[in-house]
């Protein structure tokens, strides 16, 4: 592997070889990745083995030092993808197709999942007025200059919520202040992205839970497909949910059961483990807690001591003091578990989850090397977008790209939103009062939501 500076601000860590005609005779689909991370989204790509990675763009050094690693140690990224490290907005799209020597509408596919901070409704949202807000927009340029076939665009769902300008809950007409602008509505980032994407596309939007399709965790996300042949993308119904005796609305099969965190850390055996693990001051707290409960199984008194103002909060209050279960989904990944408010307690243990448990639960590979301090291989897992979602869209994007490229010549919307049950609650935590444990090996039945009522809707969006 050599790396070389890039006559912009940007490396280029460049792989082995490879000529046009070799390129050509690999009969997968090829694809570049934006705003890669770890590669979870890439890793399930590979998985399916119909597609061949022509490069990656990181800004990370860490990042990037992962990703390069693993191509060269021959773990699932091609030996030849290109990795530019740093910030998008330097590399030019014409650039990277001059160094792939590719041709306007050449390339198959294009993913990324530009950071979603910005929009995710777990922080302070800031929308358009983040900078990182923008490189949505920087996604979009490389969609009109690579004109590629199909498009693979990957965010939290809060996108599809957030506004162009973010007026606090506090200023808002229900508040008494003055009626919205129309940048002040919610989901105007989506209408001004779709009103800005090129009418040679179409998108399909679908809203998603990576534990639907069998993944051991809870994990939102929003997947944007666009593609310049007019065709209707049809994201797979869900294959996994809560167990029941009989067929369910999505297929004529039941469903299989979530995959639980007991099922993600089967067999894992670890010597020295990366651990960000709680403070003494924290373990405290943590070592009252049955598993399968969190801060409601504390004394009152102790947990208005512990949680400070968050105690009297309305809602978003369920990850503090938060004890894992073996016989449930994980709950997301985050960068930090061992925070005391979105805590990932060991089921049995008072510590928090290492790094390769999480890791397990996004499902990389056992195999795959992080690069960095314990903080800044936890934030690339956490960040990594679900390696089963990168499996779900791949195959299905391999399965579009396969049919005849024949503009459909029907008339059909040009953007639909597709809702596939990704909101998903798997088990209760306080009911009359009283908190709510969950009994590993036991009944559950005081413990557990029924099946949920909206399995799919969609809608056109006008552009």
């Amino acid at each position: 592997m050599s790396t070389t500076d890039a006559s912009s601000a940007l490396k280029v860590h460049r792989g082995s070889r490879r000529s046009r005609s070799a390129r050509s005779r690999d009969k997968r689909f090829k694809y570049v990745s934006l705003f890669s991370g770890a590669m979870g989204l890439d890793i399930g790509l590979h998985i399916t083995r119909e597609f061949e990675l022509l490069a990656a763009v990181e800004l990370d050094s860490n990042f990037c030092a992962t990703i390069v690693a693993n191509r060269d140690l021959g773990r699932v990224i091609d030996s030849s993808a290109l990795v530019y490290e740093g910030s998008i907005e330097d590399l030019e799209p014409e650039a990277l197709m001059q160094d792939l020597d590719l041709a306007p509408g050449e390339l198959d596919l294009l993913v990324g999942g530009p950071p979603c901070q910005a929009f995710s409704t777990s922080g302070r949202r800031g929308s358009l007025q983040d900078p990182r807000g923008t490189l949505l927009w920087q996604f979009l340029k490389f969609v009109e200059v690579l004109q590629p076939r199909y498009f693979l665009m990957e965010n939290v769902r809060g996108l599809m919520s957030a506004s162009i300008v973010h007026r606090p809950i506090a200023e808002r007409p229900e508040r008494g202040g003055p009626p919205l602008r129309p940048e002040e509505e919610p989901g105007s980032v989506v209408d001004a992205f779709m009103a800005d994407l090129s009418g040679a596309y179409r998108m399909d939007i679908f809203e998603v839970n990576a534990v639907n399709y069998g993944a051991p965790q809870i994990r939102e996300r929003v997947l944007f497909i666009g593609n310049r042949e007019g065709k209707v993308v049809d994201f797979p119904m869900p294959t996994h949910g809560i167990a029941t005796a009989t067929p369910t609305l999505f297929e004529s099969e039941t469903l299989k059961p979530y995959v639980t965190l007991r099922e993600a850390l089967d067999g894992l055996q670890e010597d020295e483990p990366v651990i960000l693990d709680f403070s003494p001051r924290k373990k405290s707290y943590l070592e009252l807690i049955p598993p399968g409960s969190n801060w409601r199984a504390l004394p009152p008194e102790v947990a208005e001591e512990s949680m400070g103002r968050a105690y009297l909060a309305k809602g978003g209050r369920s990850g503090w003091w938060r004890r894992l279960t073996f016989d449930l989904p994980s709950p997301t990944i985050v960068t930090m578990p061992n925070h005391a408010s979105t805590a990932l307690c060991h089921p049995t243990e008072t510590r928090a989850l290492t790094l390769r448990e999480c890791a397990r639960v996004q499902e990389f590979p056992d195999d795959w090397v992080f690069i960095g301090s314990p903080s800044a291989q936890y934030a690339q897992v956490g960040n990594a977008v679900p390696v089963r979602l990168g499996r779900v869209a791949g195959e299905l994007l391999a399965e579009m790209l396969r049919q005849p490229t024949e503009r459909v010549s029907v008339s059909i919307p040009r953007v639909r939103q597709v809702y596939l049950q990704s909101h998903v609650r798997t088990r209760k935590w306080f009911k009359n009062g009283q908190a709510i444990q969950w009994n590993d090996g036991g009944e559950n039945d005081h413990a557990d939501y029924g099946a949920a009522k909206t399995l799919r809707k969609e809608h056109q969006r006008a552009v």
